[in-house]
């Protein structure tokens, strides 16, 4: 049961309630216009959620999902939207599952003792084994292994020698760290089973020690006639030591000049440069999503809550809410700034002419589209995986250079010479500015 509820209480019955995953776009629940909105939902969760609504009037919507696994564990978004304002709040859920029983088993004899097996399975997340004499002293195992099984949950396969009448009585505990409880299977084995020494076990220790002496003499032997090779080896050491140096060397002088070849791209690539290559944008509004309102100049775009009776034509983006730009650029260096303001939830960067107008979109280069965005508190480049950018609070303006002729998208906070991300890739076809819009944003 993940708990959420709007403070000051309200009803929620006719807001946007989403529950997500890491990325906005990774929903595990879906409610809107009165309504849960099954088909919107990732593979992994159909069938397996309710909102639960008996408190929705005073702005409870926790969720409850049903058989949990491992894969559930992780961060889980909770996502608010009304006409007049929206909010999130993020929760981490941890799993946790005890498994079965210990099972001891005797497994013959190995190096001078008996050999016992503790095995259990359907363990999360991945256990600890402890094992005890009569004493309660811990033993320590002679092998120890932790698989992962099919479905995510982990088997645990232990073994310890009994080698004395102390240790007749001991225990398997299998331990889970995260819930703090424990599951013991115990042992009794009887004095008969255990090894003795006998005279001709005496008798063949005595052997092996004498032949121990003989081996070590002759040992002693064979060193002093390397050694005398040894002293012919020191000058050939000597010798790749000095070669080694040199080598150490020639590397530092290739640093250096790496390095300064890295100033160099630096200097070519920092904001200061890319900003002289300054682009007139303006929005499209013909590809603006319903609930978009593009001003008249064009220039600014704000979401307005509610859809607009605008023509549903073949360039407007239909479920998120995107526009993109009138300008298509193939060639040259182009540079722009969007005011983001204060906004938590938007993004910017550019997408190819073709890219998918309709249905969910994910914001990826597989999608065509090269973007960074702000999600809540998390600021990131939406790569294959996402990267997180090393922002701590909004930079208020992004700016985005895209260099045609080297196949590059870099944004920069204007007046920082290095940029916060750069894409890489090779382009097909023309490119537009790519705007996602909650919060409003102007271009400058």
């Amino acid at each position: 049961m993940l708990p959420c509820h709007l403070s000051p209480r309200m009803s929620a019955a006719l807001m946007q309630v989403r529950w997500f995953r890491s990325t906005f776009s990774e929903v595990v629940h879906l409610y809107r216009e009165g309504s849960d909105q099954a088909d919107q939902q990732i593979a992994p969760y159909r069938g397996r959620t309710e909102l639960l609504k008996d408190d929705i009037a005073h702005g409870s919507v926790s969720l409850k999902i049903n058989n949990i696994t491992p894969s559930d564990e992780g961060l889980y978004g909770c996502f608010f939207q009304s006409p007049t304002f929206y909010e999130e709040a993020i929760l981490q859920l941890e799993v946790a599952g005890l498994g079965s029983s210990p099972r001891l088993s005797v497994n013959g004899y190995q190096a001078g003792g008996i050999h016992v097996v503790c095995e259990s399975a359907g363990w999360y997340p991945e256990p600890r084994v402890l094992w005890r004499d009569v004493r309660g002293q811990r033993l320590a195992p002679v092998t120890e292994e932790v698989s992962r099984q099919a479905d995510g949950l982990f088997a645990t396969h232990s073994a310890a020698i009994v080698t004395d009448a102390s240790n007749q009585n001991l225990s398997c505990s299998v331990l889970s760290p995260r819930l703090r409880q424990e599951k013991t299977a115990q042992m009794h084995i009887a004095d008969v089973f255990l090894p003795r020494a006998s005279p001709c076990w005496v008798a063949l220790w005595v052997i092996l020690a004498g032949v121990v002496s003989l081996v070590l003499v002759a040992g002693y032997c064979f060193w002093k006639l390397r050694r005398g090779r040894d002293a012919e080896q020191a000058g050939l050491k000597e010798d790749i030591r000095n070669l080694r140096s040199e080598l150490e060397k020639e590397r530092e002088i290739l640093r250096s000049e790496l390095e300064n070849e890295r100033g160099r791209a630096l200097a070519e690539s920092g904001w200061s440069k890319v900003s002289k290559h300054a682009a007139h944008v303006i929005l499209d509004p013909n590809t603006a999503h319903p609930s978009l309102m593009v001003s008249k100049e064009q220039r600014s775009v704000k979401w307005a809550g509610l859809r607009q009776d605008v023509p549903d034509n073949p360039e407007r983006f239909d479920c998120e809410t995107c526009v993109l730009g009138s300008a298509a650029f193939a060639s040259g260096q182009h540079y722009w700034e969007v005011e983001v303001g204060g906004g938590r939830t938007w993004a910017v960067g550019v997408a190819e002419e073709s890219v998918r107008r309709k249905g969910w979109i994910n914001f990826s280069p597989e999608e065509k589209i090269w973007v960074v965005d702000q999600c809540g508190s998390h600021y990131r480049a939406r790569t294959s995986p996402e990267t997180l950018l090393p922002l701590t609070a909004s930079p208020g303006r992004i700016g985005v250079c895209l260099d045609c002729e080297r196949g590059l998208v870099s944004f920069y906070i204007p007046g920082m010479e290095a940029p916060i991300y750069t894409f890489t890739f090779s382009f097909t076809e023309q490119l537009r500015p790519f705007f996602w819009v909650y919060s409003p944003i102007i271009l400058r």
